[in-house]
């Protein structure tokens, strides 16, 4: 856990947290979430999809490994007067402070996948969730041409090579290797479903200046940054990320951005 912390803690995600939150309502009310609903949100962030899922009467804990995430998210719930959502500091691949069978909907969009070991990962969303209840994740697939699985495929050309025993979290965009993950935790192929959806980035700047919140304040890309400043590259990075944030601009406006990215849905119905 220590490690995956220092990665998540260096930087502030904060700062890029308010361009996704659109699509966080969004996907969080295409759930069916009703009053009462008891609801748990792994790799929560600041509340992306607990807050709105908190809105619409769930039950909602949020789990997140950067402390000061935590400390955020616990803060916008009393802002608003949410008395029925917290946030508590947790890796999902061990979720040992949680009972078995406490939740009728796991969810986790673009944060359990960046998790250690996977399988833990699958095995621990599986054993929280009760029987009839659902497991929903958001999550990047690799070699999608959209921006933010681009912006982590061109990161990693310039950092070290990764330890031989890492897992690469992209392989949760994988349909493969999502139903190996899940069967392994008992689920059957049936009850596992993925499709790719699309999620919007909102930024009220332009292209260049959302690439600057992730430059200084997004984990991977810092580290990017660091390790190619470290090569003599941080020119030829920072020129290869700006085109990027270019190119995927559907903005009119020029003082605002707007990118879509696609992502991989996965619905697992727990039995």
């Amino acid at each position: 856990m220590q490690g995956n912390q220092a990665l998540w803690e260096q930087g502030d995600f904060t700062r890029i947290a308010p361009s996704l939150r659109e699509s966080g309502r969004a996907l969080v009310e295409s759930l069916g979430i009703v009053k009462g609903l008891d609801v748990l949100d792994l790799g929560c962030g600041d509340g992306t999809t607990a807050v709105p899922a908190a809105e619409l009467g769930a039950n909602v804990l949020g789990v997140d490994i950067a402390r000061y995430l935590v400390e955020a998210g616990n803060a916008r719930v009393k802002q608003r007067g949410l008395t029925n959502c917290r946030f508590e500091v947790g890796d999902a691949s061990d979720l040992h402070g949680i009972k078995s069978q406490s939740f009728d909907l796991v969810i986790s969009v673009f944060g359990a996948m960046f998790a250690p070991r996977p399988f833990d990962v699958a095995g621990e969303m599986v054993r929280v969730t009760r029987p009839g209840g659902r497991i929903v994740m958001g999550n990047w697939i690799p070699g999608d041409p959209t921006l933010v699985s681009e912006l982590l495929r061109i990161c990693s050309l310039y950092l070290p090579p990764p330890p031989d025993d890492s897992v690469s979290p992209m392989l949760w965009g994988v349909e493969a290797e999502v139903t190996e993950r899940f069967r392994r935790a008992g689920v059957l192929d049936d009850r596992i479903s993925c499709q790719r959806e699309t999620y919007a980035l909102i930024y009220p700047g332009t292209p260049q200046q959302y690439l600057q919140e992730f430059r200084f304040f997004y984990a991977p890309t810092m580290n990017a940054y660091r390790a190619a400043a470290a090569t003599g590259k941080e020119v030829d990075l920072h020129h290869e990320l700006e085109d990027l944030f270019l190119a995927h601009n559907l903005s009119e406006s020029e003082d605002s951005t707007l990118i879509r990215a696609g992502f991989l849905k996965v619905v697992v119905e727990v039995c």
